[in-house]
């Protein structure tokens, strides 16, 4: 098998050749048709995360090189373990990658995404920027008809991301409008479950034109540059005081600063972007505007197979999917550093 590998963090993957592993137990080798590339990968491929002021998470440890990045993944069945009941050959399935130790009380109440001994894929273990993956249980295997290829990939990071966010909203009313913060490829895709989980379209917020454009054309109720000075002034007069939750899909320090500025009191911000930095609000300013700050981290394996099955039914718009080879993979993360693509990019090996 053939993959795409950080052979030194921070520079360009290479090309590796290793034998096409044989599955035991209850594992099942697949034949990778496509890869999504997250932003994630560009700062475990740096091998750190921005904490802000100078600081650096390393994220280095624990991982041997040469390591194949690639968690949104999708394929068809090449071989299966002995003990794999029901799936076989030739079975075409997306995989839920964020797989826990399987024994801790965290991944028994369903929650491995959590896992404090993680095997996710890509993340931990190897994963999809290669021509095979294996995977260690069949549970993990969902079922993708209907799905596009290369879109199927995609929801198992950006589209399970963006569901598990909205779902932390409680339930707001036909009049409570949230807004989606930052219209790249996770934000596309809340844009997309926001329209099919809340009962009004959402609110977006980018500071690239070209973006706010496509989320305008996405579904978007309103967008709003926050480069914009009368940007929040506008917005809060827009929702008659202040949005009911901001989701911030970049993670920065200016885009927290324009979430936790749009949200009304007793509004409710969710994290879930990394590009880093640091963030402070004066404590008393928490009751007094009785605000919630919380971090949403992927989705459970029940979420994904719940997201896939509204999904399969159609009520989910596809968001744009640029395929590229597998040998793209570094310059589709270099891409994505410069914030050049729309949409979502999938590597095809």
């Amino acid at each position: 098998m053939k993959s795409q590998a950080i052979v030194t963090y921070g520079e360009a993957l290479e090309e590796t050749t290793t034998d096409t592993p044989a599955p035991q137990g209850k594992e099942v080798l697949v034949k990778v048709s496509h890869c999504g590339v997250c932003h994630s990968d560009v700062h475990l491929h740096d091998g750190y995360f921005d904490m802000g002021g100078g600081n650096k998470l390393d994220v280095r440890g624990g991982r041997q090189l040469p390591f194949t990045l690639g968690h949104e993944i999708e394929g068809v069945v090449e071989a299966v373990g002995p003990d794999v009941d029901g799936i076989k050959p030739g079975d075409h399935y997306v995989v839920y990658p964020w797989i826990g130790c399987g024994e801790c009380a965290i991944c028994e109440r369903g929650d491995e995404h959590l896992c404090l001994r993680p095997r996710a894929l890509g993340i931990n273990v190897a994963g999809g920027y290669a021509t095979h993956v294996m995977v260690p249980d069949q549970k993990y295997l969902l079922d993708r008809t209907g799905v596009p290829d290369g879109l199927a990939a995609t929801y198992m990071c950006s589209g399970l991301t963006a569901y598990s966010a909205l779902k932390k909203l409680g339930n707001p009313g036909p009049e409570d409008k949230m807004v989606i913060v930052g219209c790249g490829g996770v934000g596309m895709m809340g844009i997309q479950f926001a329209r099919a989980l809340l009962p009004s379209a959402p609110l977006a917020a980018d500071v690239d034109e070209g973006k706010l454009q496509a989320a305008k054309g996405a579904g978007a109720d309103a967008v709003y540059n926050p480069k914009d000075e009368n940007a929040i002034k506008q917005l809060m007069a827009d929702t008659g005081g202040g949005a009911y939750a901001a989701i911030d899909f970049v993670g920065s320090e200016a885009s927290m600063a324009f979430a936790t500025s749009v949200v009304r009191k007793g509004g409710q911000v969710v994290v879930v972007g990394l590009f880093g930095g640091g963030f402070s609000m004066p404590i008393p300013m928490f009751p007094m505007r009785a605000i919630t700050i919380g971090g949403s981290y992927v989705g459970s394996p029940q979420e994904a197979a719940d997201m896939m099955e509204l999904v399969r039914a159609g009520k989910v718009d596809p968001i744009p999917v640029e395929e590229r080879p597998l040998d793209a993979a570094s310059k589709s993360l270099d891409d994505l550093r410069t914030g050049s693509v729309l949409g979502r990019v999938v590597l095809a090996p």
